[in-house]
């Protein structure tokens, strides 16, 4: 299905373009639903191109070599993915996976070259998320260090949550058990067992389709291994 234009006007990399451009690159580019688990870009592809995930939730990960799956980020809403393949030329250095039923669609590599250096905007827009994701990548290594998975599974609920206007720190669509389990290397049993214990001090809760964190200091005392779970 043709992609629309104001779907690309929601999407990074496109907000700031004018409607006949938009007109032009809505004309190259399809949607694509693509079920959960499905593999939407595979490691060692080169010719991707740039990705849009229009509706949805999305994944990196990666494999030890014994096959365990490893989680290394999460692509969100109107975010953009591919970018390193599409800068260097090199293959796709991770899997990107749906973990939700997910609107994708794709810009091919040289009308994205284009569209992230042609302009000072773009290349600014580009950097930024580069940045972004090297920091959440170094936040990722410092999780993983930490010596329990209780720890682990903390830190992570802290690296997704986010400060509200209002002041309210809450995590909007938390992933599930598995896909947290995956990121920080442990069980989503460990996952579940963690979150009860949290919940049953009262330091996050669960409303609807959202976790709404009350004592970050506690979450952050967890974390860092001065609050442990009961025997």
């Amino acid at each position: 299905m043709t992609i629309l234009i104001p779907i690309l006007q929601g999407l990074r990399l496109f907000e700031q373009l004018p409607v006949d451009k938009l007109a032009q690159v809505a004309q190259t580019m399809t949607e694509r639903r693509v079920e959960r688990r499905e593999v939407i870009v595979r490691r060692g592809e080169s010719d991707a191109g740039l990705g849009f995930l229009i509706e949805g939730r999305l994944q990196t990960v990666n494999f030890t070599l014994d096959g365990k799956e490893v989680g290394a980020d999460f692509i969100t809403e109107g975010d953009f993915f591919g970018e390193l393949s599409v800068i260097d030329g090199k293959p796709a250095p991770e899997y990107v996976i749906a973990v939700a039923p997910s609107r994708v669609t794709f810009l091919d590599r040289e009308q994205a070259r284009d569209l992230m250096f042609s302009t000072p905007r773009g290349a600014e827009a580009v950097a930024t998320r580069l940045a972004d994701r090297m920091r959440r990548a170094a936040g990722h290594r410092a999780l993983l260090a930490l010596p329990s998975s209780f720890q682990r599974v903390c830190a992570q609920l802290l690296l997704l949550a986010r400060q509200g206007k209002d002041g309210t720190v809450e995590i909007v669509t938390p992933p599930t058990h598995q896909e947290i389990a995956i990121m920080v290397n442990t069980s989503r049993e460990t996952v579940t067992r963690t979150l009860q214990f949290l919940q049953g001090m009262k330091v996050i809760t669960r409303t609807g389709d959202m976790l709404s964190v009350h004592q970050p200091d506690q979450l952050q005392q967890a974390a860092d291994g001065k609050v442990t779970p009961t025997k």
